[in-house]
């Protein structure tokens, strides 16, 4: 039996009555097959399941698809009993932000201003403000974090060493279509031409991988990877493209490494990226 609740008090009350390991998966609703992966690996690992259903407004820039988000709770709630949640936790804005937006937020530091945050300015200050209000509320042992958005997994991560957060940051990998398109809920905006054109992401990965597994260098790799946008990407605008260590540290890539995509398909702006291991430098 899976229990929704919507205010602070009810989550409160239901909490208290989970006695053991409690896992938490965060979401922004319009759940799919990759949310339902998050739920079930938390059921692996948890003896409680909470899943939170927020949109939240502090990581949408003024340009962005707030408005247009989906919104599906009834059909997010059928998702979360089949992957064997307990608790749903769904507030309005108002419940998460009682005092309106607020004038403390935290900080994600340099790492929060490259990539993600280059291109979508304060959207890690958003991120990071509501993952530690929810963590506070719903008290877990444990976090699920997608890595389809690396960038921000890494973040939480290290957010939760650098100021102590008392919970395990588990990260799962990315669930995709057969065609290797990456799992996400900004798919259902795309038309039939675009869902063929933001193939170009995970095929650049795909090529950048096998340059590393053929023994290339980092600018070997990259070379690859940049040319699927060079020759198939009709229809997808690049915005980023880069290879950086795991914890996405800048300096030289050496062994193991993340490679990162973002492109712009029509109006959709879509993220990906895949583990690659280099040739060890000489």
């Amino acid at each position: 039996m899976t229990e929704l609740v919507h205010s602070r008090a009810d989550l409160a009350r239901a909490r208290s009555a989970l006695t053991r390991t409690v896992g938490v998966v965060m979401t922004m609703g319009a759940l799919h097959a990759g949310h339902e992966t998050l739920i079930r690996a938390a059921r692996d690992r948890a003896d409680h399941v909470i899943v939170t259903v927020f949109v939240n407004p502090l990581q949408f820039g003024p340009n962005e698809d707030f408005d247009r988000y989906p919104r599906t709770l009834e059909s997010d709630l059928e998702v979360c009993r089949q992957a064997g949640a307990d608790l749903v936790f769904a507030p309005s804005v108002t419940d998460m932000y009682p005092g309106g937006q607020p004038a403390v937020r935290v900080n994600p530091g340099p790492l929060g201003e490259d990539l993600e945050g280059l291109s979508r300015p304060g959207f890690f200050h958003g991120v990071l403000t509501v993952v530690m209000k929810l963590l506070q509320l719903t008290r877990p042992d444990l976090t699920f974090f997608g890595e389809k958005d690396y960038q921000q997994l890494t973040l939480v991560r290290r957010m939760c060493r650098d100021l102590d957060v008392p919970v395990e940051v588990v990260g799962v990998p990315t669930v995709r279509e057969p065609d290797g398109l990456a799992l996400s809920s900004r798919n259902r905006y795309l038309s039939v031409p675009e869902r063929a054109a933001a193939l170009s992401l995970s095929r650049a990965l795909r090529a950048g991988a096998a340059a590393a597994e053929a023994g290339g260098d980092a600018g070997a790799v990259l070379t690859a990877a940049h040319a699927v946008f060079g020759a198939e990407a009709a229809g997808a605008r690049l915005d980023y493209l880069v290879l950086t260590d795991p914890d996405l540290a800048p300096g030289p890539v050496d062994g193991p490494a993340r490679m990162l995509v973002a492109a712009w398909v029509g109006d959709t702006r879509l993220i990906d990226n895949a583990p690659v291991r280099l040739a060890p430098t000489s």
